[in-house]
């Protein structure tokens, strides 16, 4: 006999966005802008995200997928590959130019996304987003502070060891 959860228990569940389904309307507007720039900038991928009604995270994955499906097809000879690096640079700047700007975090907002690292740093979804409405930040933004958080924690202890190195060396001296 199996036993159903009860619903006051509240165990984390950590579980994956469910994979965004454009309609062939959608695709036809983001191939279109792709293939006008497969590089935009913020501001041209939240106008994207208004015209075919979804988020701009979801935008922006969308065009990561295409670059990389478009360049596993296409392996370019030297020549053209040397032009696509001028086009690529060009791109490149006019993209700066339109990034999102730095998140900034109010002490408050820290301390939160602090506690919750501590307890889980891989927060699912439903975490993710419990934890934006709790400060007021997007739940993107959420999502990329922890993946940079992480980071900074890994390299953290990949320079401990060479830190107790260094420590013990000097005791030896």
């Amino acid at each position: 006999m199996a036993q159903d959860a009860s619903p006051n228990k509240t165990t984390p569940v950590n579980h994956r966005r469910s994979r965004t389904k454009f309609t062939h309307d959608q695709l036809k507007i983001l191939i279109k802008a792709f293939d006008k720039n497969p590089y935009p900038g913020y501001t041209t991928k939240q106008k994207l995200a208004l015209e075919v009604n979804t988020e701009e995270s979801r935008i922006q994955i969308w065009f990561q997928n295409r670059r990389a499906r478009h360049q596993k097809k296409s392996e370019p000879d030297e020549d053209v590959e040397s032009s696509q690096e001028q086009d690529h640079l060009e791109e490149e700047v006019q993209s700066r130019e339109n990034r999102r700007g730095r998140t900034n975090y109010t002490s408050s907002q820290l301390h939160t996304l602090i506690e919750a690292f501590s307890n889980n740093p891989y927060p699912g979804l439903d975490y993710r987003e419990r934890l934006a409405k709790e400060t007021g930040i997007p739940e993107s933004r959420i999502q990329i502070w922890f993946q940079n958080r992480r980071s900074r924690l890994r390299v953290q202890r990949k320079r401990e060891p060479d830190d107790e190195d260094l420590g013990q060396r000097q005791d030896q001296e």
